[in-house]
């Protein structure tokens, strides 16, 4: 009898001891976090943020150098823009832009629409920056233009026809002069018509101002003068230009109207210098005016 009490006695003894280790084991609640352990945590989220930022730094950068930038043009301004025999569509303006992409490695897309419209373009922002033999004045600076480094020096003259006897400008006196429309040389005769005497004819392109003289309706016109004169030599032109009718002149840069694409300009002032240090703009100007 003792044995069994005693036995029994055993038995709850060693399940008691059971099941408080059972308890000991089972126990989840999470001890507090040391110090080093919540720092660590910290430093790796700050990791994991300055990486992403990183990597959104690189996605723009990416972004920023596959930009196809958008240049609008005149289409007829020979030697700085026009189509030559091949139908290619050439000119110093053209060489000049596709140099200074390749030394600054830009993509661009060049859209040869007419001198309004390219202005136009800029201004509604369909087109990031126009090059089209643009002089850069202060008029224009004032009206909203932003300009690029000068890349070539040019004058405005006055035109007329072949054995016209308008040799000075007082022989405009009473007489109509062609210009076209929104360039220097329309401003240049604009200043001077009160002082002579003349009336002033608005046309759209060069092309249709020249045979407007060439026909006799206007009796001068005024055009850029390396323009002209190419044009002159190389159309066999039936005009001619009087000396001493020609203004100081100014120089042609590359305009934009939003502050935002001064990254373009910045890419072609270093670009422009460079291919004047290595000759390439030398060789570009030689080609289509010696």
């Amino acid at each position: 009898m003792k044995k069994s009490i005693a036995l029994l006695l055993c038995t709850a003894l060693t399940a008691g001891m059971l099941v408080g280790c059972g308890s000991t084991a089972e126990d989840t609640t999470e001890a507090p976090a040391t110090e080093e352990a919540t720092d660590a945590a910290t430093d790796a989220e700050a990791t994991d943020a300055a990486d992403a930022e990183a990597t959104d730094a690189a996605e723009d950068t990416t972004a920023a150098s596959d930009k196809t930038w958008v240049v609008a043009t005149d289409t007829v301004f020979k030697p700085f823009e026009y189509t030559n025999s091949d139908n290619e569509f050439v000119g110093i303006d053209v060489d000049i832009l596709a140099a200074v992409a390749e030394d600054q490695g830009f993509k661009y897309d060049l859209q040869s629409l007419g001198w309004d419209a390219a202005v136009a373009a800029v201004q509604a922002g369909q087109a990031d920056a126009i090059m089209a033999g643009a002089s850069i004045t202060q008029e224009r600076k004032d009206n909203g233009w932003i300009f690029s480094d000068g890349y070539y020096t040019a004058t405005q003259t006055f035109v007329v026809a072949q054995g016209s006897d308008v040799k000075s400008f007082e022989d405009l006196k009473g007489k109509n002069v062609a210009v076209k429309n929104g360039t220097q040389g329309a401003d240049y005769a604009n200043s001077v018509k009160d002082q002579y005497g003349f009336t002033v004819t608005v046309f759209e392109d060069s092309p249709t101002m020249y045979q407007d003289v060439i026909l006799g309706n206007s009796a001068a016109c005024v055009e850029d003068t390396p323009i002209i004169k190419t044009s002159i030599k190389e159309g066999e032109l039936a005009l001619e230009v009087p000396e001493g009718m020609e203004n100081e002149g100014a120089d042609y840069g590359v305009g934009i109207m939003n502050a935002d694409n001064q990254e373009f300009l910045d890419m072609f002032n270093a670009g422009l210098a460079n291919i004047k240090a290595n000759g390439k703009y030398d060789e570009i100007i030689a080609k289509y005016l010696n």
